[in-house]
């Protein structure tokens, strides 16, 4: 099979290959073709991808017992059409303005003391107001180029892009995040069971959901663990939320809540930061791919940076919101790899080999949430075959839950016809009906300061 990587410079595509490299399994990804637009990124990742691939086959040859490592060939291009030609799956992980652009989301959001985080807020919706024409026109070039690829949706906000990408591609476009599967993984070992054994009851949108349960050969077991207050301040969300919010709300929230449930505590810790997220990862990057496409650098050392970058990336995630909280730093076990790109192969051998599996995606609602109509994308348990992904039947939402999932899906519209309209109004309706942001006039001096930064806006009149 073929695998196409659009923003194949991006920093998180060697855990894709990584994970490539695993599969042994027939019917596995042979050829991989990076795309991107800054060919800098492009030389880095290649070698990185290429010290993968070497480390692999070192460690093969070192046991008797491993049958050796074929590992997926590798291109490299700018070329759109060119990338996508034969592809059978291709993965988007783009993101449009790079990290100066979530910088400056960040930045100007705050100045009117409203959160500017990536995929929440302000500065989510700044981010999707540039996205979402750009992830439209892809669509339109996949849909044109390789009609029958199976598209899976990275680019942030997840669930967002996902939907714009589905007026073109309907079906064939699968929008997926780690957040769910890593926060069902962490309740499933509190609760001594295996994750594979256990049926996660997740529902919502995209950074916006919640687990109501957790079955374990039938019977479910989240009421023990809500009961159990050392357990529940034992693991991130936990210690995010507190046992006594969690006991409230008999679910347990995806981490990306305690935006909205504790925003004044948040806003105030990150005005507070010396540097906002994006800021950190922008100069941290800068770094990085400094470093790993020097040339002459000896063999390994691409990846040996790339190691070192991702450990610090990942120890010091929402470090702000644990301050706000008064949690400690993040634990080993929080920080273990086995997120996305595990949600991606998964995915990519149910559709290819027709292995039914059962795994959280964003996908179009059909008549899953009835507050919701047929075309909104929401994030939920999905059985996968050959034919795609089918959201699973779930119990409706509490009335608290379903307040910010409709305004949330509200402002996602309202971002769509700003983008297919160009029209100022409904951008700034998208940031006024926001929960997070408390003011039409907020909106309006959010909207023109952002209009003001990014070139990617120039389209709003």
């Amino acid at each position: 099979m073929r695998l196409t990587i659009l923003g194949g410079g991006g920093f998180r595509v060697p855990l894709v290959y990584g994970a490539l490299l695993g599969d042994r399994a027939e019917g596995r990804v042979s050829h991989v073709t990076l795309y991107d637009e800054d060919p800098a990124r492009l030389t880095a990742m290649a070698r990185v991808l290429r010290d993968q691939a070497a480390e692999a086959s070192a460690v093969s040859a070192a046991s008797a017992a491993d049958p050796g490592v074929d590992a997926p060939a590798v291109t490299v291009t700018g070329d759109l059409d060119e990338a996508l030609r034969g592809a059978d799956f291709i993965f988007s992980a783009i993101r449009v303005g790079g990290l100066e652009g979530r910088a400056a989301d960040e930045r100007i959001a705050l100045a009117e003391g409203v959160l500017g985080q990536e995929t929440v807020g302000a500065g989510g919706i700044a981010y999707g107001l540039r996205t979402v024409p750009v992830a439209r026109e892809i669509a339109r070039r996949i849909a044109r180029t390789a009609p029958e690829a199976w598209v899976i949706n990275f680019t942030n906000p997840a669930g967002l892009v996902t939907e714009a990408m589905a007026e073109e591609l309907g079906e064939r476009v699968i929008g997926i995040c780690d957040s769910p599967v890593g926060l069902g993984r962490r309740i499933a070992r509190l609760l001594g069971a295996r994750p594979q054994d256990a049926w996660i009851d997740y529902v919502g949108l995209n950074h916006l959901g919640w687990v109501r349960g957790l079955r374990i050969g039938g019977c479910d077991e989240l009421p023990r663990l809500l009961a159990d207050t050392e357990a529940l301040e034992s693991f991130e969300e936990g210690r995010l939320f507190g046992a006594e919010w969690l006991r409230s709300l008999g679910a347990v929230p995806n981490e990306y809540l305690h935006y909205y449930y504790f925003n004044r505590d948040t806003v105030r810790a990150y005005q507070e930061a010396k540097q906002t997220r994006g800021a950190f990862l922008r100069d941290q990057q800068r770094g990085f791919y400094a470093e790993a496409g020097r040339a002459g650098a000896p063999a390994g050392a691409a990846l040996a940076a790339w190691d070192r970058t991702r450990a610090e990336r990942e120890a010091t995630y929402m470090a702000e919101n644990r301050e706000a909280a008064g949690a400690p730093e993040r634990e080993e076990s929080d920080l273990e790899s086995g997120g996305y790109e595990k949600v991606a192969l998964a995915l990519m051998r149910a559709i290819a080999r027709d292995e039914r599996a059962t795994l959280i995606l964003n996908v179009r609602n059909r008549s899953t949430l009835s507050v919701l109509d047929a075309e909104a994308v929401i994030e939920v348990p999905c059985l996968v075959d050959a034919n795609g992904a089918h959201p699973v039947g779930v119990e409706q939402l509490p009335l608290h839950a379903v307040g910010l999932v409709t305004a949330v899906k509200a402002v996602e519209r309202e971002i769509l016809a700003a983008a297919a309209s160009g029209s100022r109004a409904h951008a700034v309706k998208a940031f006024a009906l926001h929960p997070l942001v408390d003011s039409v006039g907020v909106a309006r001096r959010l909207l023109d300061g952002y209009a003001a930064e990014h070139p990617g806006l120039a389209y709003l009149r």
